[in-house]
């Protein structure tokens, strides 16, 4: 089998393991290049990925579907996310369901990498320890799982929107409303001129895009909308049903890539913070392929409201494939557009 070369990351961390042992679980592996070394090793290895573009990399029969600790393995190989509370959430689910002989193995790009890792695994396990850096990678290694009561997800009420928001620690600024959203809603609260009983009033099919923890997906739904919420993410995905359901509010979950698999014309409202990066790395190529999606889901008449760091070059794609577009908002750091799908003549 020929593999392709692996990244500094994936080549410490397997140097790191030493012999693999019988049953491997890898964890959020984004080219799956690393499921495949330790495949063609000869062992055991189930994947699970938080990203479904990530998972479509892993081959079906290694995929883990379910929850990431399913699996019982000996060995667990992980891609260090960035943010603590990401850390903490994947750190304690791992402790909580390992069986007591298991190590970790978990790396990243050394720019990426802080003292507060150490400190957050170190609530975990029982013994952590760093390896020396090499070609800009690091791993962590952990073992000795301890297990405790975990503490995500976590809910806050947010008064803004009176609502109460219950996400996962690696979902876009977690339970809390990040300035761009408010922004957003109070924008779109607005445009559409909502008060008293008209909030309740059915109002047609609306998609919250790269939903997150839910704030939008749940006020669409509170506000009339009959919504559809999309992610790359579960634990996107998760947030969302959670939010969603401590404000009895409806909201239907897809996971997928965008817009893909929504029927043409077949949408009246399509709302979006979209990310710009991508793990670590700056990415607006989603959201282009959004952009350039749109126009075929929304309805003659329908609508694309986004907001988005002023410095992001959207605006001449949503008018140019989408239609007549509109700054709605803006303050120092965000702009909300409006675009819409002209109705058929």
């Amino acid at each position: 089998m020929s593999l392709m070369p692996l990244d500094p990351v994936s080549t410490l961390m397997l140097e790191e393991a030493g012999p693999l042992p019988d049953r491997v679980l890898v964890l959020d592996d984004p080219e799956g290049d690393l499921v495949a070394a330790v495949a063609d090793a000869g062992v055991q290895v189930r994947a699970w990925n938080d990203d479904v573009r990530d998972e479509a990399q892993v081959p079906v029969d290694a995929r883990l579907t379910g929850p990431f600790t399913g699996w019982s393995p000996d060995l667990v190989l992980w891609r260090l996310p960035r943010a603590l509370s990401a850390l903490e959430d994947y750190a304690q689910t791992l402790a909580n369901d390992l069986p007591a002989h298991a190590r970790v193995i978990a790396g990243a790009r050394i720019k990426h990498m802080t003292p507060g890792q150490n400190a957050v695994l170190r609530r975990s396990f029982a013994e952590v320890s760093a390896s020396l850096g090499r070609q800009k990678a690091r791993v962590l290694r952990a073992s000795g799982p301890l297990p405790t009561a975990p503490r995500w997800p976590q809910r806050r009420y947010v008064p803004e929107l009176g609502v109460t928001a219950v996400a996962h620690g690696s979902v876009f600024a977690t339970n809390r409303l990040d300035p761009g959203t408010h922004l957003l809603l109070r924008t779109l609260a607005r445009a559409t001129a909502e008060t008293g009983d008209a909030q309740q009033r059915p109002r047609g099919a609306a998609i919250d895009l790269g939903c997150g923890s839910g704030l939008i997906a749940t006020w669409l739904a509170s506000h009339g909308w009959s919504t559809t919420a999309i992610d790359v993410s579960r634990y996107a995905l998760l947030s969302t049903q959670l939010t969603a359901r401590a404000q009895n509010a409806e909201v239907a979950l897809r996971r997928a890539d965008g817009l893909v698999g929504v029927p043409h014309d077949s949408v009246d409202l399509i709302v979006s913070n979209p990310p710009f990066h991508r793990g670590a790395a700056k990415d607006s190529t989603p959201t282009f392929a959004m952009i350039a999606a749109a126009k075929a889901a929304l309805h003659p008449g329908g609508e694309l409201w986004l907001v988005f760091n002023s410095h992001l070059p959207y605006l001449p794609a949503l008018r140019a494939q989408v239609g007549p577009t509109t700054v709605e908002a803006q303050d120092r750091s965000f702009i909300v557009t409006r675009t819409l799908k002209e109705p058929t003549r």
